[in-house]
């Protein structure tokens, strides 16, 4: 069941959602995040329920980790980052965690890979398994090691075994992430939900699921024929330069909002269920270096390659030399991680030796008076050039990401930087290239979705603000309040507290027009 399908729309968020208002409401504190783990294994067994009891068996194992990890009474004697409580047998546990995860992983995502690495290397024919890629368990193989790891380090873990499943099912991120920490989600979960649920925040979530369904339906479908031609075609032909750059660029466009459309998505649907989840994307493609781009793209994955790969490889604290060999490592890893493929490692290898450059360049800068004084005269030129070498760079990463084969990258860069072929291959059309158009200029130009979200509530507030002094002044009395806490928006804007009657006539306008939105938008798909 995806997102952007009517099913999902129409039939599994409304049931999901009217019975989660009447769950927070009885008397067992955790009948809402009970109901909303019933739903979210629902919500994954829809695509195939065989694979439902290994994610059980999966949460219960980590859960049983933590446990074991927490052997000091969840943190009585105090245990901090650096110097956990325990000894080898904690690590010991720790590392047998870690290994049967990887192990699942391993064997469900990279048997063929490696059989077939292996049998390249060696000659032999390469034995060829039949297994089916469980959905989403790379997501939820990081998010129990992040979990396990934590609790080693700290001496605790998490004591309700419903919270932990929903933490690792919650269905807003299931599937493609955000990749959630369990310190920023389970004080959530276990708080009183009832009073997280407040309409603003159900009107802000709904703008975040209205925007990211938008992006999704309206610029990556529509991009999306064009660029699965291009490198299916690329496979066995050489594209001339107007197609290959065009392909490219269309899946440049593509990857992008469909995967922050995604995210958007999870947000909106999390906070239409009173509960925050992180950013994920934060305008990438404005970047003007690589090392900015990773603290924009898939935020949460670069979180835990730097908290749980980058950082305990030594980070940056062993000199310049470790540190290159670190990011190296990471983005290979980061790169593995997303596919079992050698495109995805030179996908992953490419971004490690862009940081390795960029860290170089800013070192050499630093310590160059007249480069920085050069930089401070030509500030805007330098940055527009420094804009196109940081998006050209990632546009020839993203065709190792995508191409079938390291032969059909190759064929496609070839083609945008030489462009062999003389004969068009008819990717090239007018209306898929304002598509791409309208992307990039939004990608590059416009607000983000929490740029976008955050102005209009700040609006709303200054708005009913207004009304709510000027009533105050037509009555003389204070206007009551609504004893509810003020939307706080997921770029770190606050409102601030509103009259009954404009914040609820706001919100059913915004509601209303949000609605006709959603239906615009399926019918704009359709059509």
């Amino acid at each position: 069941m995806l997102f952007n399908t009517p099913i999902f729309v129409f039939v599994y968020l409304p049931v999901v959602w009217l019975v989660y208002l009447l769950a927070v409401r009885l008397p067992w504190s955790q009948a809402g995040i009970a109901w909303l783990a019933v739903a979210s294994l629902f919500f994954y067994g829809y695509w195939n329920p065989a694979f439902v009891p290994l994610l059980l068996m999966s949460i219960a194992f980590n859960y049983a980790i933590g446990r074991l990890l927490a052997t000091r009474g969840d943190g009585e004697v105090g245990a901090t980052r650096d110097a956990p409580a325990g000894g080898g047998a904690r690590q010991a546990i720790l590392i047998a965690g870690i290994a049967v995860d990887l192990g699942l992983l391993a064997y469900y995502k990279y048997a063929n890979f490696l059989a077939g690495s292996v049998a390249a290397v060696t000659g032999t024919p390469a034995p060829v398994f039949d297994i089916v890629l469980p959905l989403g368990i790379s997501f939820y193989t990081f998010t129990q090691i992040a979990y396990i790891v934590d609790a080693y380090r700290s001496g605790r873990a998490e004591r309700s075994p419903i919270a932990y499943v929903l933490f690792v099912t919650f269905f807003p991120h299931l599937v493609a992430g955000p990749v959630l920490h369990h310190a920023e989600m389970m004080p959530q979960f276990l708080r009183r939900l009832r009073t997280a649920l407040t309409f603003p925040i159900f009107v802000e979530g709904l703008a975040f699921f209205v925007c990211g369904l938008a992006k999704k339906v309206l610029i990556a479908d529509c991009v999306a024929p064009a660029a699965n031609r291009a490198f299916t075609l690329v496979e066995t032909q050489q594209l001339g330069f107007t197609d290959s750059w065009f392909g490219a660029l269309a899946y440049t466009v593509q990857i992008y909002f469909d995967f922050s459309g995604y995210s958007d998505m999870a947000i909106g649907l999390a906070l239409m269920l009173g509960i925050r989840l992180p950013l994920n994307f934060d305008s990438p493609y404005r970047c003007r270096s690589i090392i900015d781009f990773w603290r924009c793209w898939h935020m949460t994955l670069s979180r835990f390659l730097r908290d749980y790969l980058y950082i305990p490889m030594g980070g940056s604290r062993h000199g310049p030399a470790r540190r290159q060999f670190n990011l190296m490592m990471t983005m290979l890893l980061g790169g593995l991680w997303h596919g079992a493929s050698w495109n995805f490692v030179v996908w992953g290898g490419l971004h490690g030796l862009y940081l390795q450059i960029n860290h170089a360049w800013r070192h050499v800068v630093e310590t160059s008076p007249a480069l920085r004084g050069m930089g401070a005269a030509w500030r805007v030129p330098l940055g527009a050039l420094a804009w196109l070498l940081t998006f050209v760079a990632v546009v020839v990463a993203w065709v190792f990401f995508r191409a079938e084969s390291f032969h059909g990258a190759w064929h496609l860069l070839q083609g945008m930087f030489a462009g062999h072929a003389t004969v068009s291959a008819g990717i090239y059309d007018p209306r898929t290239a304002a598509y791409v158009g309208l992307g990039l200029a939004i990608a590059v130009f416009a607000r983000n979705s929490q740029q976008v979200i955050g102005a209009l509530a700040a609006r709303a507030a200054r708005g009913s603000a207004v009304a709510q002094r000027a009533a105050t002044a037509s009555t003389g009395t204070a206007a009551p309040s609504t004893g509810q806490p003020a939307p706080v928006m997921a770029a770190g804007l606050a409102a601030t507290a509103v009259a009954p009657s404009a914040a609820l006539g706001g919100g059913i306008v915004t509601g209303v027009l949000l609605g006709l939105m959603l239906l615009l938008t399926f019918i704009s798909a359709a059509w």
